[in-house]
């Protein structure tokens, strides 16, 4: 009887491991479905030390863009230097990049092997992918507010800007989820720089507000041709009449101006609508008659509105130090440069009436580490960066804002803005007139909803406009099936589906991620142990009533 009841409660204890084995394969794979679906991760808010421990020295790494721009450098350098003195034991690291694309592929590959940077400058499109990773970026809504370190905090060493001083527009684009993962830097729209010359020379008036229907006018205008190939509005056998450099933002801004979908804060895609396809049949018409071309096509819009081959190029205004015959930055040989009047103008509007354009510019944020004083640190420098000194400075590089209040309304920045023209280098009119456009725009600017992706869905705004011109120009014929087919392989080349099906407003999550597969091919198996167990069973007991 013992030998039979230890034997019994053997095959029991047996059967109970082989039937929790399912149950723990649920349990895996809900985690496994929960981590592989597309969105952000929450994220765990971070506890501010009561104090900043000055007995130990921290280092901190800072991962910055710059261009050509040499003095964008030294003023990174010089804001080191100046922080470094307030906070001795702190050492700051520079790291320069050309492009933000390359910091946001950085910051991907350190991310899995935990070595991302302190502090780094970049987009909210781009932090929203690093959400994704598991307490990557830290929120910053306790370090805004706590009264010791927070903005305008009590403890800090320097005049840093109350949470009231930064421009509530500018800071919104910061929220991700409900939470303030960034502070906003810099920030500027787009602008047309016009060769107004051109303009006039083709028989028209610049009017008050842009039109696409002028731009479209003139351009085809521009177009025109002698008899032996050349163009008749400069004589020269090179002639772009309207270039764009940032497609995705001239397809979103379209969409915004006329209304139509995009995405929604969800992260719903929307971009394949009717109105779409309107705008790119209307790219296509004027592609073809040789009016219209963009950057990575053609190059540089400065370019060619500096050789006098180019009537109307949009660009940043915070690239304003290259536009004109006499912008201090130039890519050209300087006997290539065309004298003309440089005229800024917001960006081409649907409707006059209710002019909207794109605010954008780049970010501040913070990446977690084990060590919360270190944290703190990286924090302290990050405010450091919103001071009046580091924010007029940097802004009178190139034509950004500063973000705060504080630093808009000084006597120094209102002085600087009063004096455009004065020279063709700090005063430059241009640039000077560029910010000038945000600062008298500023509500009629809009930001993109920001979620897991949508740095993905900016890609495929722009690349709509990319492959239309490109299929123009390559003798395509670009018609309802050419357009359905762009469709197709953008989403399927962004993954679009997987963040929600075009315009349905259905959840398409796409594959299931390795770790969920694995775990239902065990849920399966432990099926599979149990059903045999209790075939085996059943069998024996039949054979012993035999």
């Amino acid at each position: 009887m013992k030998k039979i009841g230890s034997r019994f409660r053997h095959s029991r204890y047996f059967l109970k491991k082989i039937c929790a084995l399912p149950l723990l394969a649920a349990a895996l794979l809900s985690a496994a479905l929960l981590s592989g679906c597309h969105g952000q991760r929450e994220q765990a808010a971070f506890t501010v030390p009561e104090r900043f421990d000055s007995s130990k020295n921290y280092e901190i790494t800072f991962w910055a863009k710059n261009d050509t721009n040499v003095r964008q450098t030294d003023i990174y350098k010089q804001a080191i230097a100046d922080f470094q003195e307030l906070y001795p034991n702190i050492t700051v690291n520079l790291r320069l990049y050309t492009d933000y694309g390359k910091i946001y592929n950085d910051v991907i590959t350190n991310i899995s092997t935990g070595t991302t940077p302190n502090v780094c400058i970049t987009y909210p499109d781009h932090i929203a992918t690093y959400l994704t990773g598991d307490n990557v970026v830290v929120p910053l809504d306790d370090l805004f507010s706590d009264p010791a370190y927070g903005l305008g905090g009590s403890e800090v060493r320097f005049d840093s800007p109350a949470q009231s001083e930064i421009i509530p527009q500018f800071l919104e684009e910061c929220r991700i989820g409900g939470y303030y993962y960034a502070v906003p830097y810099m920030r500027s729209t787009e602008a047309c720089y016009i060769n107004k010359d051109y303009v006039e020379a083709l028989g028209y008036t610049l009017p008050e507000t842009l039109t696409w229907d002028f731009i479209w006018e003139v351009s085809e205008a521009a177009a025109a041709k002698n008899a032996d190939g050349t163009f008749a509005l400069n004589g020269q056998e090179v002639l772009l009449p309207f270039i764009y450099k940032s497609t995705d933002n001239m397809m979103i801004q379209m969409l915004k101006q006329k209304g139509a979908g995009y995405s929604t804060a969800s992260g719903e895609i929307q971009i394949f609508n009717d109105t779409t396809t309107e705008l790119l049949y209307t790219i296509a018409e004027h592609t073809e008659s040789g009016a219209f071309s963009t950057f990575k096509i053609s190059g540089y819009p400065a370019n060619f509105l500096n050789a006098g081959q180019c009537v109307f190029a949009i660009d940043s205004t915070a690239g304003a130090t290259w536009m004109g015959s006499d912008a201090p930055l130039v890519d050209i040989a300087e006997e290539n440069i065309v004298d003309f009047e440089t005229a800024v103008m917001p960006v081409p509007q649907f409707d006059p009436e209710n002019p909207q354009m794109i605010s954008q510019g780049p970010s501040i944020c913070i990446f977690n580490k084990e060590d919360p004083q270190e944290v703190l640190a990286s924090w302290l420098f990050t405010q450091f960066l919103l001071t009046n000194e580091v924010q007029i400075a940097y802004s009178q590089t190139e034509g950004y804002v500063p973000v705060t209040s504080a630093a808009q309304n000084t006597q120094e920045y209102q002085d600087y803005l009063s004096r455009a023209g004065e020279d063709n280098d700090t005063y430059y009119r241009v640039k000077i007139e560029a910010s000038r456009l945000l600062l008298d725009h500023m509500d009629d600017t809009f930001i993109t909803p920001v979620f897991n992706g949508s740095t993905s869905l900016r890609d495929t705004a722009g690349e709509l406009i990319e492959e239309v011109t490109k299929g123009v120009r390559r003798h395509q014929t670009v018609d309802d099936a050419f357009i359905e087919e762009l469709y197709e392989e953008q989403t399927s080349l962004h993954h679009l589906n997987e963040t929600s099906a075009s315009g349905s407003g259905k959840t398409d999550l796409g594959p299931l991620p390795p770790t969920a597969v694995t775990l239902l091919s065990c849920l399966a198996g432990a099926w599979v142990l149990i059903l045999l167990y209790l075939f085996v069973s059943r069998m024996k007991k039949t054979g012993k009533k035999r």
